[in-house]
This record gives structure tokens, sequence and C-alpha cells, in this order.
């Protein structure tokens, strides 16, 4: 199988970028699993001209049509290998399937570090968050709890305190700058030292359990970091940032020529709206690529 423009990962950058790809009247193939997007578990309502609260997995259902329409060609696989070849990458699936591509774009996301403890899985989407920036909207006046040792945690807090009712960060051992500290009291956030053991509830989260105390929270943020999903660009010798993005020029290209990146995977802010816009540059950049406009 060959195509002009390969997309890894099937979430709003990815989706994004195949919409103006597949428009441009070039071949497009799409390969990634909708349910292994970060936004598939989540929901969204501050994305431009929605109104309202959509939840994430049928807002990439809605990608994933839209983009099927304009005839690019979505396969629910993973993508295992990718060599690069003379004028193009040959990729190979978990199915078997081998692709020849003459460019690529790389939207395979983050993987966020998990606590690892009793009922995270079970409560994502259901009062367990991995981005307070997209999600501390939906906890106004309620009572949640951050949990890390870093600044993303202490920030995370601060920027929670202006919604909810009450804050609390859980920390093992907090090391933030002394100017973070001093936010994290200004701000009514109350520290609680010690180690999570178990996230409790029904229908949503309502507590959480540490080991000397229990705590009732709606929402529990877990802030411990993550990183882009780069291993497959890493093995083709796309540059890589000190923190574990992929580094990409304002045109999203790296330093591979052909090679285009967009979305979490190229670092923060995590947000649908600026995935969608990496998604769009990446795909009309490819396009002048391939054309050598």
């Amino acid at each position: 199988m060959s195509t002009d423009i390969l997309i890894i990962g099937a979430g709003p950058a990815g989706l994004q970028a195949a919409i103006h790809a597949a428009r441009s009247r070039l071949r497009t193939v799409l390969v990634g699993k909708v349910k292994y997007s970060g936004l598939a578990r989540a929901h969204i309502d501050n994305y431009c001209c929605i109104d309202g609260i959509r939840r994430g997995l049928e807002f990439l259902k809605g990608g994933i049509d839209q983009a099927a329409r304009f005839g690019a060609e979505i396969l629910e696989e993973e993508v295992l290998d990718i060599v690069r070849g003379d004028g193009g990458f040959n990729v190979e699936t978990d199915s078997g399937l081998e692709i020849s591509a003459k460019t690529l774009i790389f939207a395979t996301g983050t993987r966020k570090n998990r606590l690892g403890v009793k009922g995270e899985s079970e409560y994502v989407g259901r009062g367990v968050s991995y981005c307070v920036e997209c999600d501390a909207n939906f906890f106004k006046g309620k009572k949640v709890a951050v949990i890390g040792d870093g600044s993303a945690a202490a920030s995370g807090a601060v920027l929670l305190a202006a919604y909810a009712e009450k804050v609390y960060l859980v920390s093992e051992d907090l090391d933030v700058s002394d100017r973070l500290r001093h936010q994290l009291e200004s701000s009514g956030v109350e520290l609680l030292h010690g180690k999570v053991k178990e996230i409790q509830g029904g229908d949503k989260v309502e507590r959480l359990i540490l080991e000397e105390s229990t705590v009732d929270v709606d929402g529990v943020f877990i802030e411990l970091g993550q990183k882009g999903a780069v291993e497959l660009a890493s093995k083709i010798g796309v540059n890589i940032d000190g923190d574990g993005f992929i580094v990409t020029g304002k045109s999203q290209e790296t330093n591979i020529p052909g090679v285009f990146a967009a979305g979490d995977v190229c670092g923060p802010p995590f947000q649908v709206a600026k995935a969608v816009g990496e998604g769009c540059v990446a795909a009309l950049s490819a396009v002048k690529y391939l054309k050598k406009i």
C-alpha cells in the first residue's frame, strides 16, 4: 500500500491533519485508534463555535467521519515500525500491513505518568483528570485534590483555586520555588503530606484515601508529568527536546525532510484548539512539501 501523506495518531491533531490533507486531493492515510487518544474519555467546553459540553469521544468520532468524507483512508491499527527508505518511509502496522509513504505527520500525543493506585483508571473521566487547564471549569464550587510534587502540580492547584470551593495539594515531597509556595498559601490551597493509597466513589469520585487520612473530594487531578509518545519518531532520527517532545519549526516541520508533527507530542499547552491548529499547519506544510511549492 502506498500513500502521499501518512498521519500517525487519531486525536484532534491527527484528524485535523487528515481533513486538510485529504481536501488537497493527495492520497491520505491515517493510522490510529480513537480510543487511545487522551481526549477520548474527557469532555470539551472551551472549543470555539461549539456551545456546551461535548464528550471527547463524540468529538473524535465526528472528526473520523469528516476526514473519511473528504477521502482520507482511516486504519484503526497501530504503527509498530518505521524505516527511512529512498524517497520516503516504510511503515508496518500491527496487522502486518506495510505502507510506503512520501511524508509523515506524527500526531501521537503524550503518555501521562500514572499514579498507579486502585480506582485511578476506573474514574478517569468521572472525576479523575490529568489536565487542570482542560477540566478546571468542570469543578466550579467543588472540592478537588491535586497530586504531585513539582511545579506543574503546584501551578495546577493555584489555577484550580479560582474555580473550586476547596483545593488540596497532596504531595510526598513538594519541591517548588518560594514564589509558588507563596501563591499556594495566598490562594488558600491546603497542603497535605502523604501517599495516596486509593481513589474511591460511586458513579463519580467521592474521596481520596491517604496513608493516614481520608479526604472527601469531587475531583482528583494527577499532575505527575507527561512526555510525548516519541519512540517511533526518535527511531528515524527526529529531534526530541530535553522534556521528551518533538522539536518543530513554525510550519510544524521536523529536522527530517518530509516529516512533520502536531499536537501534544510537540509539547504544552495541551489544548484541543492548539492541537487542531497545529494539525492544520502540518498538513498544509506536507502538501507544500510534496508539491514543491
